[in-house]
């Protein structure tokens, strides 16, 4: 697989609660972090004093972040009903030939910004909200 191209990792939010997902509005950057907590089960046994971790034990979490050019479109209408409700809607990130990651997320933050010689910006950040699927391009 060569390189892809940093545009194709869009992030999608369901905008009905039934399954239409369309691309979040003007984002230039998006990034999405999996994260796992290790449970360190390490004891006077361990061998050699090494360090244990439980298998399949501690928190799974992802999170989504994106920044770009406020457009007020239909997608950022529902991203602030998502913040200003707490709803965790389904989102949507399509990883360019790698796979689509969908489940829950609840907006965490919203910051719009501008300069009075340039256009008005925004940046969003979101949690999981539970367990998410992952679909194989």
């Amino acid at each position: 697989m060569g390189a892809q191209s940093g545009k194709d990792l869009l992030i999608k939010v369901d905008l009905t609660g039934g399954g239409q997902f369309e691309s979040v509005a003007g984002l230039r950057a998006t990034r999405i972090s999996f994260n796992a907590e290790s449970v360190d089960v390490t004891s006077l046994e361990s061998q050699g004093g090494w360090r244990e971790l439980l298998a399949g034990a501690g928190v799974k979490s992802a999170a989504l972040s994106g920044s770009g050019v406020f457009k007020d479109a239909d997608t950022d209408e529902r991203a602030r009903q998502i913040f200003f409700d707490g709803e965790t809607p389904d989102f949507q990130v399509v990883i360019p030939d790698f796979g689509i990651v969908e489940g829950a997320f609840q907006i965490t933050a919203i910051e719009y910004a501008g300069t009075h010689d340039g256009e008005a910006t925004y940046e969003i950040s979101m949690a999981s909200a539970g367990a998410l699927s992952f679909a194989a391009a």
